[in-house]
């Protein structure tokens, strides 16, 4: 069975930096690929990054020179109020090397952390 769980989330104020965790059960770390995704309360849910089972990356314009990542991890810098949201890793399997960028290309989910930067 394949199990995703976010961790490291809290509450901080802008300017700071959190590293949030997704802990991945169930797949070999060479054959899938990583997604993080955010949702704000109502707002639509947006990519954030991806890796690929390659480690490639790929990050939104929104976070891309702030958010750094690995393969277990999300690293937020320089955090912004617009950061604010529930952030979701994903899973799928892949073996071309892709970074997939599409929520609905994940077939596994976790149940989401949440991130709050205060101004």
């Amino acid at each position: 069975e394949v199990d995703l769980m976010e961790s490291g989330g809290g509450s901080v104020q802008a300017g700071r930096s959190l590293r949030l965790f997704c802990h991945v059960s169930g797949l070999s770390f060479e054959d899938y690929s990583i997604g993080w995704f955010r949702q704000a309360p109502g707002k639509e849910r947006e990519v954030v990054s991806c890796i690929s089972s390659t480690s490639d990356t790929k990050f939104a314009d929104s976070v891309k020179g702030r958010f750094t990542m690995g393969r277990t991890f999300l690293q937020l810098n320089n955090l912004k109020p617009d950061d604010t949201a529930l952030y979701y890793c994903a899973a799928r399997f892949d073996y071309s090397g892709r970074c997939y960028m599409t929520a609905n290309e994940y077939a596994y989910w976790g149940q989401g952390t949440q991130v709050t930067v205060s101004s």
